[in-house]
């Protein structure tokens, strides 16, 4: 069996900064990460690169920001009063918090505090970052109907 759409698959991976060299995430010493293939639950360049593997392929992927988690876009930046943050106590950098957007709830990350003035960002941690995915893959099945009908897989800590 080969991974493509609608396969449910178990693969071993480490992800560092494909420019620095920095781990990321690794599974290695804990589970294998298992997804639904063809239902955008990994970033569109690693799955589109495991298309086609086999139980035992490794691999070794690198992937632009474009096929990641995104560009950069400064736009996402905000400068916010504090009192936008009432009831929090002390506004830090490296907070999140949720903010409505049009678009949606939107996480944003606390990136500076100056004075009665936040600095938010929107963009994702990894926008803007090339990423370097190794592994290999330990198992490929069929998804099950209820997994096809959610868009992902269903195990111990599944909700539905």
């Amino acid at each position: 069996m080969i991974i493509e759409d609608k396969k449910v698959v178990s693969l071993q991976f480490t992800v560092k900064n494909a420019e620095t060299g920095d781990l990321i995430e690794t599974s290695e010493g804990a589970e294998p990460l298992i997804y639904l293939h063809g239902f955008n639950n990994l970033v569109p360049g690693l799955e589109n690169a495991l298309t086609g593997k086999a139980v035992g392929d490794q691999y070794d992927v690198t992937v632009t920001p474009e096929e990641g988690y995104g560009v950069r876009d400064e736009n996402m930046v905000q400068n916010v009063p504090m009192a936008a943050f009432q009831g929090i106590e002390k506004v830090e950098v490296g907070m999140e918090f949720t903010a409505d957007s049009p678009e949606g709830p939107v996480v944003v990350e606390v990136t500076k505090v100056e004075n009665d003035m936040v600095t938010v960002d929107s963009n994702h941690p990894l926008a803007g970052v090339p990423l370097a995915f190794s592994g290999v893959i330990e198992d490929i099945r069929e998804a099950t109907e209820s997994e096809l009908e959610h868009g992902h897989i269903h195990g111990e800590n599944c909700d539905h």
